[in-house]
């Protein structure tokens, strides 16, 4: 079908592609430090732009006043998300977009199906048409059901809890099989049920993607919350490679840019977490992280080992010190406690304290959680150390205070090899000369087992709301 710009050359069409391309590739270039994050967004959000308005206006896909509500719409829900989510569950939303991304692709792919069908018959499903289709099926499939999983994992609404079970694993090779079959059946046989009902609308493609639907369920729910932002990040490489198999569909290269650049970039960050938990994804998805294995119970680390602290023997201890650290962790994100540490910091070095921030690499939900919700509270970017450069630095620091981080600060991850977390890298705060960790409660972290760290000589709990307690310090070190 023909479009308002249809009367163009074909190269005309396939340079804005290339632009479109080339601006997806400078905006993740951008987007790999944090100074240049928020201009390489905008850059690939400009590509993305570019790349959809050519093709509305290229190719007739729908009545153009049911096109033009349908942007309209997308673009309100989308404008709508961006101001009104918070920074905290920020992870789910990604979440969420990567299971549109799939369910989309699922979609299209099967319109292009049923479109070809309907013009020319069975003879047009060639081996590449069905074959492309039937992947884009599963991928997307798989990639939509399993994020709402996570992204509801995330949120609290689906359990959090790791589940692991032969039957479970029984359940999901039953449905990947069921959906290969399918597959194959789309594949070498996509006109056997030309006479029968509905067989215009290609039988086996939805039953492929029926079946990875319920794959998708049962892949993901088993998965603790710990391991989630892991999934989520595998899963947001499962929706580049669904939109890339999908623009090999419909022959169109700038979906294959798109999707190649997502498949490729989530995939490294995938592997970028799974080391910075030193899990293999194997582990993530058929482990169980947060299963009760250690037989170690909290009572036995932490009864009559505990010392409490105030934010008056806090200031104290600022007072005397040099050199200070702060390690940020999800629960700084919860009661969004930035802008009180970042106060905090301007009048530590206002006294000439340096001040660095140790960030680990899944602090929070995801890389760059920490590093985000601090640049929001105007942190500059080169007080954040990551956990390579400030763990040598830990023995000369005066104070550390780990403010809602937990696992990430976990000393048995080096001591113990029975531990959930063994080998896992971790910040050596336990080598400053004292330590100050902020929770709630002594409750553990996502993989359920004690942190010694809280029982130590040197370290001292400061117990409450992370956004409360830190403005209280700030309040006493104003008046010392």
């Amino acid at each position: 079908m023909t479009g308002v710009l249809s009367f163009a050359p074909e190269w005309v069409l396939q340079t804005v592609y290339l632009v479109a391309g080339v601006l997806f590739i400078q905006g993740l270039r951008d987007m790999t430090h944090p100074r240049t994050a928020t201009r390489g967004n905008k850059i690939s959000a400009a590509g993305m732009m570019l790349a959809v308005l050519v093709t509305v206006l290229w190719f007739e896909i729908l009545d153009p006043l049911i096109l033009a509500a349908a942007l309209l719409v997308g673009g309100a829900v989308g404008g709508w998300l961006a101001v009104s989510v918070e920074t905290t569950e920020m992870p789910q939303l990604v979440g969420l977009f990567n299971g549109f991304g799939g369910g989309a692709s699922a979609l299209v792919a099967g319109a292009e199906l049923v479109d070809q069908f309907a013009v020319s018959g069975a003879a047009s499903l060639s081996i590449e048409l069905t074959s492309t289709a039937a992947i884009a099926g599963i991928i997307g499939s798989v990639t939509f059901w399993g994020s709402l999983v996570a992204a509801g994992k995330l949120h609290g609404v689906v359990g959090g809890s790791p589940i692991s079970v032969n039957a479970g694993h029984a359940v999901k090779i039953l449905f990947f099989l069921s959906a290969i079959l399918a597959g194959l059946f789309l594949i070498v046989q996509p006109s056997f049920l030309g006479a029968a009902p509905m067989a215009d609308w290609i039988p086996s493609y939805w039953v492929l993607v029926a079946a990875a639907s319920v794959l998708g369920v049962f892949l993901v729910l088993p998965i603790g919350g710990a391991d989630t932002p892991v999934v989520i990040a595998l899963l947001n490489s499962y929706s580049g490679l669904a939109a890339a198999t999908t623009g090999f569909v419909l022959g169109n290269s700038v979906l294959i840019i798109a999707g190649t650049l997502v498949g490729a970039s989530g995939l490294i960050l995938t592997v970028i977490m799974c080391d910075s938990m030193n899990r293999s994804l194997t582990n993530v998805l058929f482990g169980g992280f947060g299963e009760d294995t250690d037989s170690e119970t909290l009572d036995n680390v932490y009864d009559g080992n505990i010392t409490e602290t105030s934010p008056e023997e806090i200031v104290m201890l600022l007072d005397t010190a040099q050199r200070v650290v702060i390690v940020p962790g999800y629960g700084m994100a919860v009661a969004q406690a930035q802008h009180a540490v970042a106060e905090l910091v301007e009048l530590l070095e206002d006294n000439d304290v340096e001040v660095e921030f140790g960030i680990h690499p899944v602090a929070g939900r995801m890389p760059g959680h920490m590093n985000a919700l601090l640049a929001e509270a105007d942190v500059s970017y080169d007080k954040m150390r990551e956990l390579e450069e400030v763990n040598p630095t830990f023995s000369r620091t005066d104070v550390v205070i780990v403010t809602g981080a937990n696992d990430v600060v976990n000393p048995k991850a080096n001591t113990d090899d029975s531990s959930p977390i063994a080998g896992m890298p971790v910040l050596n705060v336990d080598e400053a000369q004292s330590v100050v960790v902020n929770k709630r409660s002594l409750s553990p972290g996502f993989s359920g087992i004690p942190n010694p760290l809280f029982a130590r000589n040197n370290t001292s709990m400061l117990f409450g709301d992370a956004k409360d307690s830190m403005q209280g310090l700030v309040n006493d070190y104003k008046e010392s």
